[in-house]
């Protein structure tokens, strides 16, 4: 799965000039927290809630209410900008942009081609894409299965035997740990114990098998 599946392509944006009480509209209008700054149809910063938040005056600021609406109307996007942005490509792996965000400590990354903004992705993108990848909202059965010892075409067997007992597969999860592999089926069947039982028979380890968003 690439980034270009799961990210935003209606960005809203403004440029440096922007105020940023505007900024701030625009923010609550759509409901976002964050606007890629562009200019030239070329990215040149960030602004989000919460840099707008840190250039505020401190509480403890002797400014009346008036002085700092009249400061506030004098900034532009611009003065407070983050102008040193990471970006990703709509090709790179959802995964990437994943590593990207941990490793930088930032919840959103503007998606640049030839220099141009054509789209974002969010951490929330990043939640959605997760959910969809484990075929969450499609429901059905959600089956775990403990395999100890992990042998080439194990997973070939297990499918073998989900189809031959009539059972169609949404999803596959793998998750390797130290002792053990952990496989994570998504099903399409609302019988969590016919499945349960199925693969149980056919001589697996079977750590749970329950209803997902019902």
């Amino acid at each position: 799965m690439s980034i270009k599946n799961f990210m935003s392509t209606e960005v809203i944006t403004v440029s440096p000039q922007t105020p940023i009480f505007d900024a701030v509209d625009l923010m609550k209008q759509h409901q976002i927290h964050r606007l890629p700054v562009v200019e030239g149809g070329k990215l040149v910063g960030l602004i989000t809630e919460g840099v707008i938040q840190g250039a505020m005056p401190s509480k403890a600021t002797s400014l009346s209410v008036y002085e700092v609406n009249y400061l506030l109307n004098k900034t532009n996007v611009k003065d407070i900008m983050i102008k040193q942005v990471e970006t990703i490509g709509p090709d790179a792996l959802l995964e990437d942009g994943i590593v990207k965000m941990r490793a930088n400590n930032i919840g959103v990354l503007p998606v640049v081609e030839a220099d141009k903004v054509i789209g974002i992705i969010t951490n929330n993108d990043i939640f959605d894409a997760f959910l969809k990848i484990t075929g969450y909202y499609a429901g059905g059965t959600r089956v775990t299965l403990a395999i100890e010892k992990d042998d080439r075409g194990i997973l070939a067997n297990i499918t073998k035997v989900l189809a031959q007992e009539g059972f169609s597969i949404l999803t596959i999860v793998v998750n390797r740990e130290s002792d053990k592999t952990i496989v994570e089926i998504q099903v399409e069947s609302k019988e969590p114990k016919q499945v349960e039982s199925s693969l149980t028979a056919a001589g697996y380890q079977v750590v749970s098998s329950v209803l997902t968003n019902q």
